[in-house]
């Protein structure tokens, strides 16, 4: 028998159904506190965990070329929607495949192991493509809240913002972690307001909570700390940059381009050069909160 659970996630309803007796829903926790009761149809879109996908002829679209280290998603074009294949690691046989209608509505995934790993990643993917023309941005990133606002730390993989929250959350009182690695940023009433998701990278964090944005910064590894405020435009292009999306499709980079446009309109944006150190946080948390009201 199918079992169907239906989440919440930035004010987004979205439903995934797998068989009751898989084993993967001992390790779907992280959804838990996403789930909702409520009547089906409202959702923006909905995943079958299947056994097989009738896949015929694909074109490439996007192939990834990913680090040593870090997980492959490639995905191509299929008559009627999109072909993603997935695997855990650059060199490792595809052990995921989606097939997802044109408008990412609806979702198929045929796995051969690693489930939870396909599961987690179809989710995620299917939330970024599909709420990216409702003033929705998933970003990755660490955020952290302090005074009731959520501040978002960038950078590529490695430049050290877990370890940015992980010196605010010892150092700045009252700081405490909403998101490890895809918060959510979402448009309510034209004000950016931040949400945790059930997709926190390798911490453990799934906090069903928002709050509104008093700052973006993007961390830089330097032999110093020093923090320094972006103009609009360096902040757009920052924010940009760390947003989740297909940009080889209009609709989702014109999306994102409007919400990110306005972001940055209504929130400061910093590029923090600093070690990973206590007097990091004590740099950065001084500047950013006493700005943070102005948001």
């Amino acid at each position: 028998m199918i079992a169907k659970k239906t989440c919440r996630v930035a004010g987004h309803l979205f439903s995934f159904s797998l068989d009751e007796g898989s084993e993967a829903w001992g390790s779907l926790g992280n959804y838990s506190p996403f789930f909702v009761d409520v009547t089906p149809g409202d959702e923006i879109f909905d995943l079958e965990v299947v056994e097989d996908l009738d896949i015929k002829e694909k074109k490439d679209l996007y192939i990834s070329h990913p680090a040593a280290g870090e997980q492959r998603i490639d995905i191509y074009t299929i008559d009627g929607g999109y072909l993603f294949e997935m695997a855990p690691l650059p060199d490792v046989p595809v052990c995921g495949w989606m097939k997802v209608s044109e408008d990412f509505s609806r979702g198929s995934l045929k796995t051969v192991k690693n489930e939870v790993f396909c599961i987690n990643n179809a989710l995620m993917l299917l939330f970024a493509f599909r709420t990216a023309g409702m003033e929705t941005i998933e970003i990755h990133a660490s955020c952290t809240v302090k005074d009731g606002k959520g501040f978002l730390f960038l950078g590529k993989s490695g430049t050290g913002k877990s370890t940015h929250s992980r010196l605010w959350k010892k150092n700045v009182p009252g700081a405490w972690l909403l998101n490890d690695d895809n918060p959510v940023i979402r448009l309510v009433d034209g004000v950016p307001r931040v949400y945790g998701t059930p997709w926190s990278g390798k911490t453990p964090c799934y906090i069903n909570d928002d709050y509104p944005v008093g700052a973006v910064v993007r961390i830089n590894q330097a032999p110093h700390n020093e923090i320094h405020k972006m103009s609009v435009v360096e902040g757009f292009a920052s924010l940009y940059s760390s947003s989740s999306g297909l940009r080889a499709l209009k609709p989702i980079a014109d999306g994102l381009f409007e919400t990110v446009s306005t972001v940055v309109q209504k929130v400061p944006s910093y590029v923090m050069d600093c070690l990973p150190d206590d007097e990091a946080a004590l740099v950065c948390s001084k500047e950013v909160l006493a700005h943070a009201e102005d948001c």
